[in-house]
């Protein structure tokens, strides 16, 4: 078992790394009250059938996958279950499902009498080295991603590399975006192991090392004014193009494309052949001008263009404002479009 402990400055949350943890989820976590169990439709039965009996009293609440479900009328719906069961102050919530899910139940626990005990049980991998951690929660409006919601810490994070088995191919994919995105930024060690092996072969060494990357950041820059915006990379226009592929592409997939606009040509000459080893998309011959519209709803959007994280060198990614022209320069350049 590896224990990863995140330090804020109210005191801290440990993320747990464990194989068969989600079945010793009741003496890893606090769970012996009322819990407002959280997932989706695409979570198998038998992850909610085994963490809901580790629960005092669980109350399940299945809502269907996908992003056009993370919504205000979703979190609406978590918290009159919750006033209607009578949880209180004591009780807790607990995300058992991907990113999606984790950012609409810790959204949920954020709000409800101001504030009550949150978990986070990822079962994607894409959510376990990336969204489970950090403290953001929140949801879409209007076709804008992430742009209602909080920063809320969990009280822990419960982390089964077990429960990767049963996932397709793409999902396992998507969620190896994510760990790239690390590596390329923040530590070229880890990129050159990518690069060599099998990441599956040792993923909960993986894991560990791309959550002590954002264990680090998030420590320094819990809301994002600085250093944590290193993790948004790929994010500038992959959002765009998330935004405009209207489902057909994953989050983990438009974080790929959305990288390679944003590297140096040596850096981009890695990235390709290694994100198509991984089943990572590397064309993209969409609609540019729609991308760019997008971004300009973007969080990092500032006064004078919008905040990219670039990367020249493998490890050493930073931080540019960007404006649309620069943006499209880019994207032309790698897909001429």
């Amino acid at each position: 078992m590896s224990v990863l402990r995140v330090n804020h400055g109210a005191g801290g949350y440990d993320i747990v790394i464990r194989r068969g943890a989600l079945g010793q989820a009741g003496t890893l976590l606090q769970l012996d009250r009322q819990v407002l169990v959280v997932s989706d439709d695409g979570v198998p039965e038998q992850y909610l059938r085994t963490f809901a009996a580790c629960c005092g009293r669980a109350e399940t609440v299945l809502l269907p996958r996908g992003e056009k479900h993370k919504t205000l009328q979703s979190v609406e719906l978590l918290l009159r279950r919750m006033l209607e069961k009578g949880f209180t102050r004591g009780d807790c919530v607990a995300a058992v499902g991907g990113g999606m899910i984790g950012d609409l139940a810790g959204f949920a626990a954020a709000s409800y009498m101001r504030g009550i005990d949150f978990y986070n049980i990822p079962t994607t991998l894409l959510s376990q080295v990336d969204s489970s951690i950090g403290g953001k929660t929140g949801v879409n409006l209007d076709g804008v991603k992430n742009i209602v919601g909080a920063f809320y810490r969990p009280k822990a994070v419960l982390i089964d590399p077990d429960v990767l088995c049963t996932l397709p191919p793409r999902l396992r994919a998507e969620g190896m975006a994510e760990a790239v995105k690390m590596a390329v930024t923040s530590d070229a060690a880890l990129l050159r192991d990518i690069e060599r092996g099998d990441p599956y072969d040792n993923i909960e060494d993986l894991l560990y090392r791309a959550l002590s990357i954002k264990k680090a950041v998030v420590e320094q820059d819990e809301t994002e004014q600085g250093l944590r915006r290193l993790l948004n990379f790929g994010h500038t226009l992959g959002h765009g193009i998330e935004a405009v592929s209207a489902g057909t592409l994953y989050h983990g997939e438009c974080v790929a494309l959305g990288m390679l606009p944003m590297c140096a040509p040596e850096v981009r000459a890695r990235l390709i052949p290694l994100l198509t080893r991984l089943g990572l998309p590397t064309r993209w011959e969409g609609d540019g001008e729609a991308v760019l519209r997008a971004a300009a709803h973007d969080k990092k959007r500032t006064r004078d263009g919008i905040a990219a994280v670039l990367v020249d060198e493998a490890g050493k990614g930073y931080v540019q404002t960007l404006t649309a022209d620069q943006l499209r320069a880019r994207m032309k350049e790698v897909w001429n479009i």
